[in-house]
């Protein structure tokens, strides 16, 4: 189940100032248990990073301090940049992000003498979505692509109705914006001066809802009922078409740590990549790493 990789350094999550005050980065007193399934582990782990992976990343911490009541977990969001950011300046214990880490951050973190630890915790799709009055219901990769550059700029263009496309999209620190960037766009060519830039996936799950002529894109987990997700290439997002490999736009979750986690974060990481921490992963809408 568990796949750690050695980079050439170390990233680190980012954590709320009021946090690092109370512990510091990596405050740790394991006692005699390292396991995550008994009650004399203590100390304050700090999170940061993915967007996508923030309710994941709050609902592992808070089954792990409910089973391990001298533990203090701080999480934060703010997008994959955000969160490696942190773990190069030595604020997190770990970064949560929806993309690999890139070869100019693994060297961030070495010339401080680091070196980064990569642990897929998660799998994920990202599921194109629309508002619900939308006759649209399949998009080959292609028109995604030709939309999201704006070189398709009428729904009527792709068989809908004679309408513009308002083009919603993450905004630059997302690993979500990254990755379909390279996926979708083409890593050698930009997003329409046009997208609306957002901040969250629950955001672009709210403007598609209330703009008829929206088109977004969000992780799995966010799927909604009040808005309809398009088919890609025929086959649409879910956790079981991530599963099967049918569907054509997923990819990891990651932690990263600088350095093999050892002591609390160790039995935090070994905890989260259990049974009991990637039966969270499912009941969070994602889809487990193994």
């Amino acid at each position: 189940m568990k796949k750690r990789t050695w980079l050439t350094l170390g990233v680190v999550a980012v954590i709320s100032a009021s946090a690092i005050a109370l512990a510091g980065c990596g405050s740790t007193d394991t006692g005699s248990g390292s396991t995550g399934s008994t009650s004399d582990l203590s100390g304050v782990i700090t999170v940061a990073g993915s967007d996508t992976m923030v309710n994941i990343a709050q609902a592992w911490a808070k089954e792990f301090m409910a089973k391990n009541p001298g533990v203090q977990i701080a999480v934060k969001g703010g997008g994959s940049g955000t969160g490696i950011t942190a773990l190069i300046n030595g604020q997190v214990d770990f970064a949560n992000a929806s993309r690999e880490m890139k070869p100019e951050e693994i060297q961030q973190l070495a010339d401080k003498g680091g070196k980064a630890v990569e642990t897929k915790v998660a799998r994920d799709g990202i599921a194109v979505i629309v508002n619900s009055a939308n006759g649209v219901e399949n998009l080959t990769k292609d028109q995604l692509g030709q939309i999201y550059r704006g070189e398709v700029t009428n729904w009527k263009q792709v068989g809908g109705a004679d309408k513009p496309i308002a083009i919603i999209s993450r905004d630059p620190s997302s690993g979500t914006y990254e990755y379909f960037k390279e996926a979708v766009v083409g890593k050698d060519k930009n997003y329409a001066k046009s997208a609306k830039l957002l901040a969250s996936n629950q955001a672009i799950v709210d403007e598609v809802k209330a703009n008829a002529d929206a088109i977004g894109y969000v992780g799995v987990g966010y799927e909604a009922a009040d808005v309809k997700v398009l088919a890609v290439d025929g086959v649409k997002a879910s956790v079981a078409t991530v599963l099967d490999g049918t569907y054509g736009l997923s990819r990891g979750l990651y932690m990263y740590s600088n350095g093999e986690p050892k002591d609390i974060t160790k039995a935090y990481i070994d905890w989260i990549l259990s049974d009991a921490g990637q039966k969270i992963v499912t009941s969070e809408g994602f889809v487990p790493a193994k």
